[in-house]
């Protein structure tokens, strides 16, 4: 048994060196990329030049989509940012199902405080399929007036040039969908939300430069970004409504319309609201089964990400080896200072996270073990089962 072990130990050992190696070059690549990219919550690092023809004629119209459902921690100021664009002309759409939705009051409350705003709610509990998110945007469409889309969650914080960029990128040739990176921001300095803010900085957005590096042009759902005449080339919305991963399957069929994937040169924040373990576990795990279904290969390659996690399965088949204490104690530091730089970049400060690196790990890793098997998830109330190799669903 002993050989064994030790060829585990250094197939783990490979992994964890890989994963590094993998974080590291995400990182730099992330530094590179928020070079001149105005973060949410920060002054701008530089002073846009333009003139005023250049900037009307850059500057089309543009519709804002916001589904919006329930309040929710840090609600507003997720809202506020949007009616503070540097914009010359552009529309907000917020779509409700209910009359008593209490991020009603909220939407009201901005409106008063920003009286000039185009400003549409459309309350309508209509629902076209499965995924309610979709059946949101088919009810707010026929209100939109602008040839360009924005659809973003209710829970992204954006920097008042989110919608310069977007439409900036429009301009690059064969570009039909533009999405935006986003960043984890605890509602609070909790300990469960600064966890689930680290999975995302330091995980997802290191792991879409790299696929990025290699040639992906995924969708990411914090924004998507098309104009009328592509979205109803496949289909309208109403393609997308039997699907829980929307974006990836938008995506998709964008990239068989023809259209690229443009990534805008902005980063947006979404909100970390979760306040138990089991809340967390359950969120991640519906994200985990939905890009399961979706990308499997990609999903389960993503385990590399974890190299703290597989520095202890090192450590667990060869404790008596140096070389693995070494190796999983040089990767907390490397992972520590990883956390750091990203958190510096991203605007997104998680105070004391460092003596739970490991757990973050190993909780991810237990995240793609269940992601692995089953189909259910569970989403604002709703409990759906995600179809074996696709992503339609159906309401249990």
């Amino acid at each position: 048994m002993a050989p064994l072990f030790a060829i585990a130990s250094a197939l783990s050992g490979a992994f964890s060196l890989a994963g590094h190696v993998q974080n590291l070059i995400g990182t730099s690549l992330l530094s590179r990329f928020c070079q001149n990219v105005r973060i949410p919550g920060r002054p701008a690092p530089y002073q846009r030049e333009a003139s005023s023809h250049n900037q009307e004629a850059l500057s089309p119209s543009v519709t804002l989509m916001k589904p919006v459902h329930g309040d929710e921690p840090r609600l507003e100021d997720a809202l506020e940012s949007f009616f503070q664009q540097d914009y010359p002309s552009y529309q907000i759409i917020f779509g409700l199902h209910k009359e008593d939705d209490t991020a009603l009051p909220v939407i009201r409350r901005l409106q008063q405080r920003y009286p000039h705003h185009d400003v549409t709610i459309i309350i309508d509990d209509a629902l076209h399929g499965p995924n309610r998110k979709i059946s949101n945007l088919i009810n707010m469409y026929p209100s939109c007036r602008h040839d360009i889309l924005i659809i973003s969650d209710s829970d992204i914080h954006v920097s008042p040039d989110y919608i310069t960029h977007i439409v900036e990128a429009f301009q690059q040739e064969k570009v039909q969908l533009v999405t935006t990176l986003y960043a984890g921001l605890p509602a609070s300095p909790s300990l469960i939300r600064m966890l689930g803010a680290h999975s995302i900085n330091t995980n997802f957005l290191p792991g879409v430069m790299m696929s990025r590096l290699m040639g992906r042009q995924d969708c990411l759902g914090a924004t998507m970004a098309l104009k009328r005449t592509h979205l109803q080339q496949i289909g309208g919305f109403e393609a997308l409504v039997s699907h829980v991963a929307d974006d990836a399957v938008l995506g998709q069929l964008i990239r068989r319309n023809g259209g690229e994937i443009a990534l805008a040169r902005t980063l947006c924040q979404t909100t970390i609201t979760e306040t138990s373990l089991k809340d967390l576990f359950t969120h991640e795990l519906r994200w985990g089964r939905t890009v399961r279904s979706v990308e499997p290969l990609g999903y389960g390659l993503s385990v590399l990400q974890l190299p703290l996690f597989w520095g202890v399965l090192c450590v667990l088949f060869a404790p008596s080896r140096r070389f693995s204490w070494g190796l999983l104690i040089g990767g907390m530091l490397c992972r520590g200072a990883v956390t750091r730089r990203i958190n510096h970049l991203t605007n997104c400060a998680l105070p004391g996270i460092f003596p739970f690196l490991i757990f973050r790990d190993c909780l991810s890793a237990c995240v793609m073990l269940g992601s692995a098997r089953g189909s259910r998830v569970t989403w604002r109330g709703q409990t759906m089962h995600i179809s074996r190799g696709k992503t339609r669903t159906k309401s249990l």
